[in-house]
């Protein structure tokens, strides 16, 4: 897009040779351009945008009468022009690109040419290459052997992303400034050694793939914290270094020299270290971390380190190990743990057995109706019944009379 220095339309002649249609007239003469420099080209604030950002492209030069010229590499819809504006004797034309997507990542340059020979252009620009964040989703970064590492050794940082990419980006302290270009490699791990005072800060990693011009979003920060700068503080245990389960202990910090802040890292723990800021400035200089209340994941060694907040990557030496012994009612621990057990099981066999009954109950066939005994009326009884008797009776003499026969 070519914008004129007096805010003249952009000519038909410069939207073709943006989107491609027509070369700039300096690569058909190329001799003619020696005549005119090339203007100067920055971006503002950063050439790493996140997706759906803005960017402002700035082209300058001291031509008094001219225009400027915007092209991007691979041609593609040109920003639009924003500002023109006179400053320290040089013309400044001002592009907004934004909001950003894909396909706004590549490489631009800025041309100018003089009022009286519109055809005629300067010598390109320095290329600025625009590079899109937050196309993909973000990787993980950590530290082997850890991000707590002493003045002198050396230690990796593992970008970790989904499969399928073959570049990898490493950025440190991206809130104090914005980088200006991600430079990828085709390895995901960043090898930092032997580490000095400027090893210090906050990472964070990007992945993305050859020849592109977009990357994922930002890993989540990662600190790397050199320790060994200062002499190192003390560290005990109140009330002491041996504890009972579920009570309190206190990790008391101290230094003679002044610090304001202190850091509490476990030994073999992935997790950062846990920092407190000084809030008494009475001699000694010391914080109290608590621990509470305490249980079997707290049993290790601790170790302590302090630091001035105005350099929070820079750390003293660590203190004298501190082993923190965690004794006593365990028992009902594990009779906790056994009931609990015990309960899920009956609970199981319960729903095992109410199962297994109603499929039985499904499983049966329900067998002939008997039809109901016809009711007997009571004379009817009352004549079987003297019927009975009688028959008994008689039978009773019968056999008198037979004894006596033969007796006889």
């Amino acid at each position: 897009m070519e914008c004129g220095l007096r805010g003249t339309p952009c000519s038909q002649s410069t939207v073709h040779g943006v989107h491609g249609l027509m070369a700039p007239v300096t690569q058909l003469l190329p001799s003619l351009s020696r005549v005119y420099d090339a203007p100067s080209f920055s971006a503002n604030p950063t050439l790493v945008v996140a997706s759906g950002g803005n960017v402002s492209l700035s082209c300058s030069s001291p031509w008094p009468r001219g225009s400027f010229h915007l092209l991007k590499e691979g041609g593609a819809d040109v920003p639009q022009y924003l500002e023109l504006t006179f400053r320290r004797k040089r013309y400044q034309a001002v592009f907004l690109v934004g909001p950003v997507n894909t396909s706004h990542g590549g490489t631009y340059r800025c041309y100018i040419s003089p009022e009286s020979y519109p055809y005629l252009w300067s010598q390109p620009s320095n290329p600025l290459h625009l590079q899109v964040t937050g196309v993909y989703r973000e990787p993980s970064l950590s530290a082997q052997p850890g991000s707590l590492v002493q003045s002198g050794d050396s230690l990796t940082l593992l970008c970790r992303s989904e499969t399928g990419f073959d570049r990898f980006a490493l950025t440190k302290d991206e809130e104090l400034r914005a980088p200006q270009r991600l430079d990828g490699q085709p390895s995901p791990n960043f090898t930092l050694g032997p580490v000095s005072r400027s090893h210090g800060g906050q990472y964070r990693c990007y992945c993305g793939h050859k020849l592109s011009s977009t990357w994922s979003a930002p890993s989540a920060p990662l600190d790397v914290l050199i320790t060994g700068m200062y002499e190192k503080p003390t560290l005990s245990a109140q009330p002491g270094p041996s504890v009972s389960w579920g009570e309190n202990v206190t990790l008391q910090c101290r230094s003679e020299v002044w610090f304001d802040s202190f850091h509490l890292s476990k030994e073999g723990s992935l997790a950062p270290p846990q920092v407190l800021h000084l809030q008494d400035t009475a001699i000694p200089y010391q914080v109290k971390f608590t621990l509470s209340p305490v249980t079997s994941d707290h049993e290790g060694t601790y170790r302590c380190y302090s630091s001035h907040s105005n350099s929070p990557y820079l750390l003293s030496q660590p203190s004298d190990p501190l082993e923190l012994l965690v004794s006593g009612p365990h028992w009902y621990l594990y009779v906790l743990i056994g009931v609990s057990v015990a309960f899920v099981l009956l609970l199981g066999l319960l729903g095992l057995l109410l199962v297994r009954h109603r499929r039985r109950g499904k499983g049966r066939k329900p067998g002939p109706v008997r039809p109901p005994l016809p009711r007997r009326s009571p004379c009817m009884l009352s004549w079987k019944t003297h019927r009975l008797r009688k028959t008994d009776s008689w039978t009773a003499s019968s056999r008198l009379r037979y004894l006596t026969t033969l007796k006889m």
